[in-house]
């Protein structure tokens, strides 16, 4: 769940934002090293099944928005500024407290806004390559018929056929070095469309639709996740993963249900064990990045992108549920997802800070006060 389902969204932004095939497989790498190293030491530590992901929203955030000035270089400073406003926000409450006051109707409108883009892919690859998208689709939709749980690697893994299939026939070759891990170190540099284009909406996005859900779901489970901690270990990875090209890591949310629910065991003191485990072989998987960026850049047309918008259908689903779930944020919910979906980049900055903005001075103007009791 936490690796299968979305590596190809990972490998999407990272590539979408400048980075080459092997600055985009060195930044999977990273965030798979990153996020296990810190499952396993926050679960270590606090004996609760914390478990660390890499920021989907974020990846997603990265594919709607493209190269910016500075290209690649700058990106990776972005991530490291994120991973530091991350590790802020752990040592000043009221940042935090600041993020959990954005309305969770505009914070999930804009990243529906972004996904919207990305989950166009099965729809356009079909019309581009039906014969090389319509497995993978189907797979999908009877894996998400028979066990919902397994729909995106399944995916995956119907495109891989696809994939091997389309090699055989055009007898191409690949290089054995190309699969094994390699890391691409890239000296960061920081521009202004950088900063307000990526580093400040993939700090809000990261933290709106990860780290404070990811709090919510182990406090629905009973568990007490010590914030303080999970931001300063999740921020300093996400620092150490950027020059690899990792973009940023944080507290999961649905990989997180699975190793704090009953499935991880009746004993709820021992569950830790399984956040330990994910990230043990996160880790391993992670190792294989090279291998599996391979398998993207060779794909037939159409096919990886339509396996990224299969990945992330059902975080749209919800999203767009959260972001019309009252009647008065219907309309700044509204202009904040076609403001996102735009894709539009006015002086350098990306769509999503500009939905942002609009979703929230929408939102004031509109808002009507209460009336007194």
């Amino acid at each position: 769940m936490g690796f299968t389902s979305s590596f190809v969204v990972i490998l999407t932004g990272l590539t979408a934002v400048g980075a080459s095939p092997r600055e985009a497989a060195s930044g999977l790498l990273s965030v798979s090293v990153t996020m296990g190293a810190g499952s396993i030491l926050l679960a270590s530590w606090t004996r609760i099944p914390i478990t660390v992901a890499w920021s989907t929203p974020g990846a997603a955030l990265l594919a709607a928005t493209g190269v910016v000035a500075g290209g690649w270089p700058a990106a990776v400073g972005a991530f490291l500024l994120t991973g530091a406003l991350i590790v802020l926000t752990g040592l000043v409450s009221r940042l935090g407290a600041l993020i959990a006051a954005i309305p969770t109707a505009i914070a999930q409108a804009m990243l529906a806004g972004i996904l919207f883009q990305l989950c166009l892919g099965p729809v356009t690859g079909m019309a581009k390559d039906p014969l090389a998208v319509a497995p993978v689709v189907v797979v999908w939709l009877l894996a998400l018929r028979f066990s919902p749980r397994w729909a995106s690697p399944l995916a995956f893994c119907a495109a891989a056929v696809v994939i091997a299939v389309h090699l055989a026939r055009s007898s191409t070759s690949i290089r054995t070095d190309q699969l094994l891990p390699h890391v691409v170190v890239t000296t960061p540099t920081l521009t202004f469309g950088a900063v307000i284009g990526i580093a400040l909406p993939l700090y809000v996005v990261t933290m709106a639709s990860q780290n404070v859900p990811g709090v919510a779901v182990m406090k629905g489970l009973g568990y007490q996740v010590p914030w303080r901690r999970s931001m300063l270990v999740t921020g300093a990875g996400t620092v150490l993963g950027a020059p690899a090209g990792g973009h940023a890591i944080n507290l999961a949310a649905i990989s997180a249900a699975l190793a704090a629910g009953p499935e991880a065991g009746p004993d709820r003191f021992r569950r830790w064990i399984a956040s330990v485990t994910s990230g043990v072989v996160v880790i391993g998987l992670g190792l294989a990045a090279g291998a599996f960026g391979q398998l993207v850049v060779l794909a037939p047309a159409g096919v990886i992108a339509a396996v990224a918008g299969l990945a992330l259908m059902s975080t749209l689903a919800s999203s767009l549920t959260a972001a019309m779930a009252t009647p008065e944020n219907h309309l700044p919910a509204v202009l904040t997802f076609v403001t996102a979906a735009s894709g539009i980049a006015v002086a350098g900055v990306s769509a999503a800070f500009w939905a942002l903005i609009v979703g929230l001075i929408a939102r004031a103007v509109l808002q009507r006060p209460s009336s007194a009791a």
